[in-house]
């Protein structure tokens, strides 16, 4: 780009003390707004050089008023010439990265000036510099940004002063004109006519601090993608490169995609808080699912036999750096197979979107080498539980009480009250086991490892093991001290599934009803989240007994296998529009 000053509307220059200033207007309110009615104050901001330090502060609601009220002018200006400031239509002939692409051996200094070198090309202004009878600006579309180089005697009648006066950085225009690299290797569209396609009233935020408050970037992600570019690239890695890379994985071993309920009459699958609406015309509760599993063994039921959905879940729970009360899974079925054939399809999929983003299989994650080489580590709940811990729970009796106060003492110290609290409240040994693997083993988990064999009390919906009594064939994936994935071989006994979800109900309303008898205003706030009330899927029960044959399934969290992909410390990074608090 050539090396002339940038015009910004920087908030230094936005403030009206400041504007009176500028103009020489003193401390006179009124002759400033007269002036400001007359355009002159908007032509003359447009055209000033910025002078602002990079130590100033951010863009302030009153500054942005004011460049407000001056675009709006403009607006006006532009129809007021017979001018539309919000166009309909722009015949593009080129992207940024296609002239990129097109005329990247075009030498320094080097001209296209025929008929087959006219170029049409439209986008977002982000940036602009001008001297004399010349201009530049920078052009970003979709694609990348190219310059458009602005000459006044090339310019039909006033569009040059129109230029200077009317477009603002934020502007979406439309131009068109020839091929031209500058002396300093800049490729450009030499302009011979452009179009205003889209007037913006408000500021971007000023070039030297983006747009750096992190929950003013979540709730206003399409500000952040227009100030920092990079975002914008984890969405598109997110749907053109990881989406399709699954999708591609999963077909290629002959698996349908479908598509099941979102509103549900019972929110099965997993045991967690749903979120509750009301139908009006049908006069009853529905829910918003919890899960995709529940009608896609139907579907196994039905005669499919290799099935998935990749699919929005809803759950009615807390938010933090990896929880969003709506996210994204894929949830895969498979007839006649294990949960062995489950970890296969687990280490195809991640290392096969690691490679369409990567191109390689040793990745970064937050300044750790992460591994993905096959295979991956597969090892027991109860081992990894003894390797870290010390504690052998086969060697324990089946006492809860005593082997709570076993645990307490081998691993208590250091522990948090909440911890100690949750290791208390272990109504079995199943529960107590995974308690332990989640507080001692579950953070150390970086390298990608299959955690097999998990207690039936906290698997309600999978195959009890073949060979280990009290166990079920079940894994979860763990990479970055995180799950990616869970996964069973299929419970398909319908009478010993009904005991099951009949147990899992009976547990979690007992433990609802101490609540509501009991517990004050403040535990019953504190226990929340056991207040809703759980019923059974009598449906999908039904289904069970038309009988379904052997399976394996599988769920896997995108949104934390993007996260993984570009080494994105947080889920609202790699959501576009994440749920917040509500802003103050």
């Amino acid at each position: 780009m050539e090396g002339l000053k940038v015009w910004r509307l920087s908030s230094s220059i936005a403030r009206p003390s400041n504007l009176r200033q500028l103009f020489g207007l003193g401390a006179s309110p009124s002759l400033f707004l007269r002036r400001l009615n007359t355009g002159v104050a908007a032509n003359a901001i447009t055209n000033t050089r910025n002078r602002r330090s990079s130590t100033s502060t951010p863009t302030s609601t009153s500054d942005r008023e004011a460049v407000r009220a001056i675009r709006l002018k403009k607006v006006e200006q532009l129809r007021s010439k017979g001018l539309e400031p919000y166009g309909y239509k722009w015949d593009r002939s080129h992207s940024a990265r296609e002239l990129q692409e097109v005329y990247r051996d075009l030498s320094n200094g080097e001209e296209l000036d025929g008929a087959n070198h006219h170029v049409s090309i439209a986008g977002r202004i982000v940036a602009r510099r001008a001297f004399g009878k010349l201009a530049f600006l920078t052009l970003r579309d979709d694609s990348g940004t190219i310059q458009l180089y602005c000459e006044k005697e090339r310019l039909l009648d006033d569009q040059f002063e129109q230029l200077k006066t009317l477009v603002d950085i934020g502007d979406i225009l439309g131009a068109s004109g020839s091929i031209k690299r500058t002396e300093k290797g800049e490729l450009s569209v030499k302009v011979d006519s452009f179009s205003i396609l889209t007037k913006s009233l408000l500021p971007l935020p000023d070039k030297f601090h983006g747009l750096t408050d992190i929950d003013k970037r979540y709730r206003q992600r399409y500000v952040d993608m227009i100030a920092n570019p990079e975002v914008a690239d984890i969405f598109r890695k997110r749907a053109m490169q990881i989406m399709k890379e699954i999708r591609k994985t999963v077909e290629s071993r002959g698996f349908v995609e479908v598509e099941t309920p979102v509103l549900q009459g019972a929110a099965g699958g997993a045991e967690a808080r749903p979120f509750m609406t009301y139908h009006n015309s049908l006069g009853r509760d529905l829910y918003l699912r919890i899960a995709t599993e529940l009608h896609l063994k139907r579907m196994l039921v039905g005669g499919f036999e290799k099935v998935y959905e990749i699919g929005r879940i809803f759950r009615n729970e807390g938010i933090s750096t990896r929880h969003n009360p709506e996210f994204t899974t894929i949830e895969i079925y498979e007839a006649y197979s294990d949960y062995q054939t489950m970890m296969d399809m687990a280490e195809e999929i991640v290392t096969q979107s690691a490679l369409a983003v990567h191109g390689k299989l040793t990745i970064d994650y937050q300044g750790t080498a992460i591994k993905l080489q096959r295979p991956w580590r597969r090892e027991t709940m109860h081992n990894l539980v003894k390797e870290v811990t010390g504690i052998d729970f086969t060697e324990l009796e089946d006492d809860l009480k005593v082997v709570k106060d076993v645990v307490l003492k081998a691993i208590g110290v250091g522990l948090d009250s909440k911890d100690k609290s949750s290791i208390e409240a272990c109504p079995s040994l199943g529960h107590l086991l995974n308690e332990v693997f989640e507080i001692s083993v579950e953070p150390k988990l970086l390298q990608p490892t299959f955690v097999l064999d998990y207690p039936i009390e906290i698997s309600p919906l999978a195959k009890p093991h073949r060979r280990h009594s009290g166990l079920t064939e079940r894994f979860e994936l763990f990479i970055c001290g995180r799950e990616l994935a869970n996964a069973f071989s299929e419970l398909t006994d319908p009478l010993d599934q009904r005991a099951r979800l009949e147990e899992q109900v009976r547990q979690h309303n007992k433990k609802r009803a101490e609540v509501i008898a009991d517990g004050t205003e403040e535990e019953k706030n504190k226990n929340d989240d056991s207040l809703y009330e759980v019923t059974l899927d009598d449906d999908f029960l039904t289904a069970l007994e038309y009988g379904m044959p052997p399976a394996s399934g599988m769920g896997l969290g995108i949104d934390r296998l993007v996260m993984l992909l570009t080494d994105s410390a947080s889920i609202r990074d790699v959501i576009a529009f994440p749920v917040l608090k509500i802003s103050q």
